[in-house]
């Protein structure tokens, strides 16, 4: 229904507040109980990342719904909340005051999603953190990307 689409979004489009909750808090334990799994089986940040990366994998294409997921930005916020929650406060600032500013709520999202690597860096000094975090960040522009391009020509 709707886009499509399988992410929180959509389903509060669809389903109001009620779903848009229950959709983005099902995606955010998946990605936190994965992330605590591999935290508890492992030892090292690049265990970590790698685990990240195949969470999104998994978020954007999912077996179980023939492959076709979400855009990735839940499991993305998930996996910084997760590494660097420090981070998710500076987003939660900037998101904020860039939407007053601009009044645009996807460019501001975009833009406030952009400062999780740079924040992870400053507040963990770890650039395999960092990098992770920056790449996740690239896979959900360039699946929003691909979505809109797709929506456009369709």
């Amino acid at each position: 229904m709707g886009s499509g689409n399988v992410g929180a979004t959509n389903a509060g489009r669809i389903t109001g507040k009620k779903g848009f909750l229950l959709t983005l808090v099902i995606d955010a334990g998946k990605v936190i109980l994965a992330l605590s799994f591999t935290s508890v089986l492992t030892d090292g940040e690049g265990y970590l990342i790698i685990s990240s990366v195949l969470i999104m994998m998994g978020h954007l294409f999912p077996i179980q719904l023939g492959f076709h997921g979400g855009k990735g930005v839940v499991a993305y916020l998930a996996t910084a909340l997760f590494l660097c929650p420090i981070s998710i406060g500076v987003f939660a600032i900037i998101m904020g005051g860039s939407y007053i500013i601009i009044r645009r709520y996807t460019f501001s999202g975009f833009l406030s999603m952009g400062t999780i690597p740079i924040t992870a860096y400053v507040i963990e000094g770890s650039f395999i953190t960092s990098a992770g975090l920056g790449a996740l960040f690239m896979t959900v522009l360039f699946f929003h990307n691909r979505s809109f391009h797709h929506s456009v020509e369709t």
